[in-house]
């Protein structure tokens, strides 16, 4: 077992955060004041932070000291870097991102002047530190298309027509639960309708997510568009997009009602273009059904279509997820976003599974690298990057757009900087405050809904009180 003991300061998080990017084990002890990780080597490590505000983690067994040669940064982020620097030596593993373990690299790059000052201070691998410069610099520009006092719009729908093997999002596998589902739109339409009366703020984007929110009948879902058409203030500039998702549930109906709306920006969601994969991962389409469906919303008139893949896979190799990049380039959608195999909390696939430490299917990091190339050479470029926590391999997930049409709703819910309303079972409301400081900088208060889509169905008024209380309205 390895033991981080903390000395000068209680960054009990960051120490655990930067444990969990090489072991899996990880525990805190605040009141004796350590952290440990049970899978790793028997080691007694000591953090300190000294009194001039760097940090030093000795090994206590050999008196060996890791230091940053250079300018301390802040607290928090300081011990972990002394540490990282530690662990890097003594388990002979650089990580692409270094000993940045946040969600949001791109918050870290924009404080920056260079890609080599974020290579430098954080001891970022040099591809991935041009890429999250160079992505922070498109976020803050489409950030600033939305403006501070205006309102996004999320429309949640956690129900999918199958659980893949690799999710716990979604809150119920509708092909249990059929009766739900009449239920679920009914209390949200409930939901906007009471609120919705008194938002009194411009709207500038509106995304119904999921789960897969073209689950529902053909019916139940033209009249949940009615609903929020005809009770939230969208105009002409507001950008709506309606992530479609499984090409199973995309049909000739729901894509007319959407356009006869006005809605132009929708997803189409492959994963992989390998057939045998979505049989095992339990997708119920094939990459035919996704081709016929991308081509049948582009005769319908939809501008911009994202698709998703997501690398590391289980049943598949590096080499097939760089094949399905090549092949999404080749329908030429205006977005692409390539997604990171990551545990989630209740997914059937195993930590070990997901984490592939002994890279069984491949090298996918180069993979990742191989399909960035692919895509920066057909006209893309990244436009929003986020990570996840016990993520295979410590990559990212990543936003690829085609010209001016990335999307506003991801940019400005991933930034904690601009306000969202979040109608539906397991939704995050959130408002964003500026404070003095960086521009990036923002106190946030969040507002959940409950999860448990059943729970929600009864109480969907009490869910819109809430937030109308909470927003003030």
């Amino acid at each position: 077992m390895l033991k981080v003991i903390l000395k000068g300061h209680d960054c009990f998080y960051g120490i655990a955060d930067i444990l969990r990017m090489f072991y899996s084990e990880i525990s805190e002890d605040r009141e004796k004041g350590f952290v440990t990780a049970a899978d790793a080597p028997d080691l007694t490590l000591i953090n300190t932070l000294e009194n001039d505000g760097s940090s030093v983690t000795e090994v206590k067994e050999s008196g060996k000291r890791y230091a940053f040669d250079g300018a301390p940064l802040e607290t928090g982020r300081e011990v972990r870097r002394s540490l990282y620097i530690a662990l890097e030596d003594i388990t002979g593993t650089a990580l692409p991102w270094g000993c940045l373990s946040g969600i949001r690299p791109t918050l870290v790059a924009s404080e920056e002047e260079s890609a080599e000052e974020l290579a430098r201070k954080y001891l970022v691998r040099e591809d991935k530190a041009a890429l999250g410069f160079e992505t922070s610099r498109e976020e803050m520009r489409l950030l600033g298309l939305v403006p501070h006092d205006d309102l996004n719009i999320y429309v949640g729908v956690p129900f999918c027509p199958s659980r893949c093997s690799y999710c716990s999002f979604i809150s119920e596998d509708i092909s249990h639960h059929m009766g739900r589902l009449g239920d679920y739109e009914a209390a949200l339409e409930n939901e906007i309708r009471t609120l919705a009366p008194h938002i009194n703020r411009r709207i500038s984007t509106l995304y119904m997510g999921g789960g897969t929110p073209t689950v529902f009948s053909d019916e139940q879902f033209a009249r949940l568009l009615d609903c929020i058409y005809e009770n939230i203030r969208i105009d002409p500039s507001c950008e709506v997009t309606i992530e479609a998702g499984r090409p199973d549930t995309i049909t000739g109906y729901k894509l007319d009602a959407m356009r006869s709306h006005g809605i132009g920006r929708i997803c189409i969601n492959p994963q992989t273009m390998r057939n045998a994969t979505l049989a095992k991962l339990g997708r119920l389409h094939t990459s035919e059904n996704i081709v016929r469906t991308y081509e049948l919303a582009r005769d319908k008139g939809f501008e911009v279509i994202n698709m998703d893949l997501i690398a590391g896979l289980p049943y598949e190799t590096g080499d097939d997820f760089v094949e399905s990049v090549s092949k999404l380039i080749k329908l030429d959608p205006g977005n692409i976003t390539v997604h990171t195999l990551y545990k989630k909390r209740r997914a059937a696939l195993s930590k070990e599974t997901v984490l592939d430490r002994e890279e069984s299917r491949g090298d996918i990091d180069a993979a990742v690298s191989e399909g960035y190339r692919l895509l920066y050479e057909a006209g893309y470029h990244p436009y929003y990057l986020y990570r996840q926590k016990d993520t295979g391999h410590g990559l990212e997930n990543t936003g690829f757009a085609k010209g001016d049409t990335g999307c506003l709703y991801n940019v400005a819910m991933m930034s904690d900087a601009r306000d969202i309303l979040s109608f539906g079972a397991g939704g995050m409301s959130k408002r964003c405050f500026e404070q003095d400081g960086p521009a990036s900088k923002h106190r946030v208060e969040r507002c959940p809904t409950v999860k448990d889509a059943l729970r929600y169905i009864r109480g969907s008024f009490e869910a819109a009180e809430r937030k109308r209380a909470f927003f003030g309205l």
